[in-house]
């Protein structure tokens, strides 16, 4: 709109007449011109859209066609385990996004899982697209699963990050009862959910005997592997918080006190995007550019 700059002074001299555009402004057209009453219906400007990374959870393509089909469309993945309020947004652009990168896509489902079906992920009243689209994706509440009786295993492998730890040997054995092999995809999962137990502990939550433990050279080798990874996150963690709180110094030196929610976002930010903010806040003329700052970088 703003190379075209006829179009742009038209409508920007009179706003009112995209009533004129609109089926249901047809019939009563609007005053148009520099007499236009000052309860005008619309203000125009050309606003600039910068441009946003989304990085999707996963993509599955059907090896059939790259175009999709019915009975196997394309399939973008969300995972979201905490409440998130700008989500569903979020998730409308990215999907928009990847449709304008891969045109030729003709069959595309959008699935989320989520903790439970309480979890507050944006406001309950959208615009009418929005709400068309967060119609049509596939929302997978783990919470739900696991009340499904005799659940296929790797679908019972799901609930494991949610279940309650009174069922997770439980459940765990259920899985391996069935599919042994999955035995590679449980110990990850409790490492990760239980960073601070030892290598014993873990093994009587997944309800395998710890003789067995000894035997099992890959199982050993994953519950190192975990620990060692969970060790690196840590570190990489206090490194973060460490640099988030000279950041803060800077900004509420600069500009005063920040709000509470400000600052625990702030905080939450990762290593790599608290260091691209400590620089660019050099930059920074008031509170508004932190605000738009902020903004452009939402995870």
């Amino acid at each position: 709109m703003k190379t075209d700059h006829w179009f742009y002074g038209l409508f920007q001299s009179a706003p009112d007449m995209v009533a004129l555009l609109l089926p249901q402004g047809a019939s009563a057209a609007p005053s148009l011109g520099p007499d236009a009453p000052g309860d005008a219906l619309y203000r125009f400007y050309a606003p600039e859209l910068k441009a946003a990374n989304h990085r999707l959870d996963g993509a599955f393509w059907p090896r059939a066609a790259e175009t999709g089909t019915p009975e196997q469309p394309v399939v973008l993945l969300e995972v979201q385990m905490h409440a998130k309020a700008g989500f569903k947004h979020r998730l409308f652009a990215q999907t928009a996004r990847f449709l304008q990168l891969h045109p030729l896509v003709q069959h595309l489902s959008v699935v989320v899982v989520v903790t439970h079906q309480r979890i507050r992920l944006g406001p309950h009243q959208l615009a009418q697209q929005l709400q068309a689209f967060v119609d049509g994706v596939i929302w997978l509440s783990l919470e739900e699963l696991g009340q499904q009786a005799d659940l296929d295993p790797l679908l019972a492998l799901l609930t494991l990050p949610v279940r309650p730890q009174a069922e997770l040997q439980a459940s765990t054995q259920q899985i391996l009862e069935r599919r042994p092999d999955l035995l590679s995809a449980v110990l990850p999962m409790l490492v990760e959910r239980f960073p601070t137990l030892t290598r014993e502990e873990i093994m009587v939550i997944a309800g395998i005997p710890t003789d067995q433990l000894l035997h099992t050279r890959a199982a050993q080798d994953l519950l190192d592997l975990g620990r060692q990874e969970g060790r690196k996150e840590g570190e990489a963690r206090g490194r973060a918080l460490g640099e988030a709180t000279v950041t803060l110094r800077q900004l509420n030196r600069r500009y005063g006190p920040l709000t509470k929610a400000t600052t625990e976002r702030i905080q939450a930010l990762p290593l790599a995007t608290l260091e691209a903010l400590a620089e660019a806040l050099l930059d920074f003329s008031g509170p508004a550019d932190l605000a738009a700052w902020m903004e452009d970088h939402k995870g």
